[in-house]
């Protein structure tokens, strides 16, 4: 590998547009040796995954959450006969050659089939009640999760070849081999035989190797693909194709007109919307190509022209400004107060403690002599247990949550004089109350908690103040 390519990963709303994927990034106008020293990472067609697993966002279950809930009975068998249904009908709407059809849907029925026998077998083994089989479970959500990615990876190849192209189905997923080996290793393997001056390779964004992909990174498994492909290739340029451009704030909450692409920005303002829920890139990945100063470039699949946003290590923009506007419409402050902890070490170790046990993902903090507040990205249930955790740890504190809303104004560099006061301003003109605000001295972003109803109001006032007023002032406009 020279250093001459790309690693592009696809999202999944985008492979489901395949037109559109085809028009305006796997081809693209290109021909000839123009089309290759590109290397793909593909996500399951959107909707897929949700399908194996359960809904990401909803948790309506899918065949892993019927499997684990079912104990012997047969819901699961329904789910993955939907799954291989919904497969074949999205193969359906993208093949026109007969022959191209078959051998798409075979690849399908083939992958399911040898998926549906292993949790049979693993059904009939855990119907003997001496047979522990939790960790079992495990594998089957980390196979179930590949199968997504394998019918995305080999239809899209097989598409492209249909069409011409030298593309390659690398199939990463470790289906039919019992030698799990490391994800680096698994990925230099595939590559190794690759020229990608003539070949165009098609990898599943799911990786079968020995650290479990599902179990590690969650959903943002094929990013870690991606990012790792990029680093151990020496690539040029990553590059996410996603279905919308990165913006100031969601169009959807400030309107199409008024909000902005982002031009530029670095990883650490990534970092900050991944810590909100609002990934550019998996943290840990967005970590590897910064440490290999591999830029990162987002893309909206559906605008061919515009070069998206540019996300690199040492970026900072020219002058101090507001890039991002966004946040979390519904989360937990807990509040631990203890009139004893003044001086005395130990409770914020504790508190830390019992929420990595319990899984509560930590946003924020903020403390003073005798309270430690953390804002949690958590349900209400999850904060309950490590409430009672600390209640029977500390019998004399106070505990207690509050549901709020986190607002964050978020830049390479924010420190415009004033920008605090416009803020608070803004705020209170819209008749929004403020509940706590936190403000770093990096000057990467504000946190402003509210809330949870004015969330909506808050976020276009301040996108209103904050960015298109300072818009319309950069470009000598008078703000409407």
């Amino acid at each position: 590998m020279n250093g001459t390519h790309s690693v592009e990963k696809i999202g999944g709303t985008s492979m489901a547009a395949t037109a559109s994927l085809f028009d305006n990034v796997l081809i693209a106008g290109r021909r000839g040796a123009d089309l290759y020293n590109r290397i793909f990472v593909v996500s399951a067609y959107a909707g897929m995954t949700d399908l194996l697993l359960e809904h990401k966002k909803a948790g309506v279950p899918g065949v892993y959450g019927r499997f684990i809930a079912d104990d012997g009975a047969n819901g699961w068998l329904q789910a993955i006969a939907h799954v291989r249904k919904a497969m074949h009908e999205r193969n359906g709407t993208m093949f026109v050659r007969s022959e191209s059809l078959a051998e798409a849907n075979a690849f399908v029925d083939l992958r399911i089939a040898t998926v549906q026998a292993c949790l049979q077998d693993l059904g009939r083994l855990r119907s003997h009640g001496r047979f522990c089989v939790k960790e079992q479970l495990l594998t089957v959500r980390e196979l179930l999760a590949g199968l997504g990615e394998a019918h995305s990876a080999h239809s899209t190849a097989l598409l492209l070849r249909d069409r011409g192209i030298n593309a390659v189905f690398l199939d990463l997923t470790l289906w039919d081999q019992n030698d799990l080996r490391s994800l680096d290793v698994r990925i230099r393997e595939a590559l190794a035989p690759i020229d990608l001056s003539s070949a165009m390779p098609i990898v599943t964004g799911y990786a079968g190797c020995e650290e479990g992909m599902v179990r590690r990174y969650a959903r943002g498994y094929s990013e870690m693909t991606f990012s790792r492909i990029a680093v151990l290739t020496g690539a040029r340029e990553a590059i996410i194709h996603k279905e919308f451009h990165l913006s100031s704030a969601d169009p959807r909450l400030v309107g199409e007109a008024a909000a902005r692409k982002i031009g530029r920005t670095n990883y650490d303002v990534a970092d900050q919307l991944a810590n909100l829920g609002m990934e550019a890139i998996h943290p840990r990945a967005g970590r590897g190509l910064r440490q290999a100063r591999i830029p990162l470039r987002v893309r909206n699949t559906f605008d061919r022209e515009d070069e998206g946003t540019l996300i690199c290590g040492d970026y900072v923009s020219d002058t101090p400004r507001v890039e991002i506007i966004t946040g979390i419409e519904s989360m937990q402050a807990l509040m631990f107060f203890e009139q004893d902890m003044v001086g005395e070490k130990g409770y914020d170790a504790a508190i830390l403690e019992a929420l990595t046990r319990h899984g509560a993902w930590i946003v924020s903090k903020s403390s003073n002599a005798n309270t430690i507040t953390h804002y949690l990205s958590s349900d209400a249930a999850t904060v309950t247990k490590v409430m009672a955790d600390l209640q029977s740890h500390y019998p004399d504190a106070a505990i207690s949550t509050q549901a709020v809303a986190m607002v964050s104004v978020i830049g390479s560099d924010i420190a415009r004089p004033g920008l605090v006061p416009d803020a608070l301003n803004a705020l209170g003109e819209a008749n929004i109350g403020m509940i706590a605000m936190q403000h770093q001295i990096r000057n990467v972003d504000i946190q402003f908690i509210i809330d949870c109803a004015d969330f909506d109001a808050a976020i276009r006032v301040l996108h209103e103040r904050l960015v298109e007023q300072a818009f319309d002032k950069a470009e000598g406009r008078q703000a409407a």
